[in-house]
């Protein structure tokens, strides 16, 4: 035995009564740490919020005067205020003029944001707080510029650390030979199939292909990804969406802005310019997109909105939401701001008419029966920030045509299915994870989430307001 092996008895007595402490706790002990009780709003074992509107996540219409039980991370009972018993010690919020939807399941939500004139941060911080105090309580990063921060801000997570979302990881994105500086440049099969076995064993869920990956690249990640248990989704262009599902991929990013197999001079493995331009007559219920829809549904292959971050560059639409320019750095806010001025004025990206043409291929896809969930995608010119554009999303998916109890299925329980977690988190149910949102008003009447009060992720309350407080002014830098 060694001496840096001895443990003095002191020592010793401390780590036995640790454990003894930790076997005897029960599970709901375990509650928020004590260097973020400024941001909890609620952290009691026992919960019960009564009087409450619930939008459940299932596509059924909204419930008034319910009361939801919360006993440490369980939803334990939800139904009439008056039915539901509520139990002795139980800590009750009334919350009448307030409605509870689950807590949102962000599938594009990446780590990183870009904004202004070419400026890229890591928010490990910051974006964290607002996707949370937003209520997305579940991300998929969707494509990673710093695969081990995603990895250790998950740790951190989850041990309770730091403040977010439950998180599901992506490696490294996936292209060809004209990907940008912080993605992986493929050159062939192999070296797809290299960079995918190494992320996998290092843990990540997801893998992203992008835009210029080719037929051959796209498969052979695809089949290594899944004999390490990892999915893959993406971001296409060279490739199609008929052509994608047909190697196996597990997820579609974009809808319709990044599906270039409608357009009349596509060739094989290689991204048309300009497609998009083509589309603004595309026939949603014709023969060739239904065709897509069909190959999607029948092998089980979801579709992600991220509407927001191609609104930010249409001409004439409303302008940004204020709180966005209150969040970021004032530096970034200033250029953002700018930007956005002469985007809306005219100077738009994209084509209003494509645009719509975009909603409407999503709503088709619905009702051919596709799975759509929706994701912010924080990047572009950076008026899409973490959690403020979530909730901007639930409001283009109004205007898109769905209904609110459509929308609030979209963004919890679809999410939840396409990242295999439907029955743990999704719903508002008996049994389920009690992550929820609470939003002041009538949200069904309302039409947005912008009065978001309280996020309960694993029953704890956390504080939306001050959540956003507390990273005021530093979006964008940290």
């Amino acid at each position: 035995m060694t001496p840096s092996s001895i443990r003095r008895p002191a020592a010793l007595w401390s780590a036995i009564s640790t454990i003894l402490v930790l076997i005897a706790a029960p599970a709901h002990a375990q509650r928020a740490p004590t260097a973020f009780r400024d941001l909890v709003a609620f952290d009691q074992p026992l919960i019960a919020l009564t009087n409450v509107s619930v939008i459940d996540g299932t596509g059924t219409a909204p419930r008034a005067r319910q009361t939801i039980v919360i006993r440490g991370d369980r939803i334990e009972a939800v139904g009439p205020t008056g039915s539901v018993t509520v139990p002795r010690g139980a800590e009750v919020v009334d919350l009448p003029g307030h409605t509870v939807i689950p807590g949102l399941v962000g599938l594009h939500d990446h780590s990183y944001y870009t904004g202004g004139n070419g400026r890229a941060a890591q928010l490990s911080f910051s974006g964290s707080r607002l996707y949370l105090g937003s209520g997305v309580t579940t991300i998929r990063t969707t494509g990673a510029r710093a695969p081990y921060e995603e990895l250790n801000l998950k740790a951190a997570i989850d041990a309770g650390r730091t403040v977010g979302p439950s998180m599901f990881t992506t490696g490294p994105y996936l292209t060809g030979e004209q990907g940008s500086q912080t993605m992986t440049r493929l050159d062939g099969p192999e070296s797809a199939r290299r960079v995918v076995r190494y992320w996998s064993e290092e843990g990540v869920d997801w893998f992203k292909a992008y835009t210029w990956i080719s037929r051959a690249e796209l498969g052979a990640a695809i089949e290594e990804a899944h004999a390490h248990g990892v999915k893959v989704t993406a971001h296409l262009c060279s490739v199609g969406y008929r052509e994608a599902v047909a190697l196996g991929i597990d997820n579609l990013e974009h809808g319709l802005f990044a599906n270039s197999e409608y357009a009349p001079n596509k060739r094989p493995d290689e991204c048309p310019p300009g497609f998009r331009n083509t589309y603004a007559d595309l026939d949603v219920n014709g023969p060739e997109v239904q065709a897509t829809f069909r190959d999607m549904i029948e092998n089980e292959v979801p579709m992600t909105s991220t509407l927001v971050v191609y609104e930010i560059s249409v001409s004439g639409r409303p302008p940004i939401d204020e709180r966005v320019y209150e969040m970021l750095a004032p530096e970034i806010a200033e250029e953002v701001r700018a930007i956005a001025v002469r985007r809306r004025a005219g100077d738009g990206a994209i084509d209003p008419a494509m645009f719509a043409k975009a909603m409407e291929y999503e709503r088709a896809f619905v009702e051919a029966g596709g799975l759509l969930g929706a994701g912010v995608d924080p990047t572009g010119y950076g008026a899409a920030p973490p959690g403020l554009g979530d909730q901007r999303n639930f409001e283009l998916l109004l205007e898109a045509g769905f209904t609110t109890p459509q929308v609030v299925q979209i963004m919890s329980a679809n999410g939840a299915k396409v990242l295999g977690i439907e029955n743990e988190v999704g719903t508002v149910e008996a049994g389920k994870i009690a992550d929820l949102v609470v939003v002041r008003g009538d949200v069904a009447r309302d039409g947005h989430l912008r009065n978001t009060r309280y996020v309960f992720r694993h029953g704890i309350g956390w504080d939306s307001a001050a959540l956003f407080e507390s990273v005021r002014g530093i979006v964008g830098i940290r």
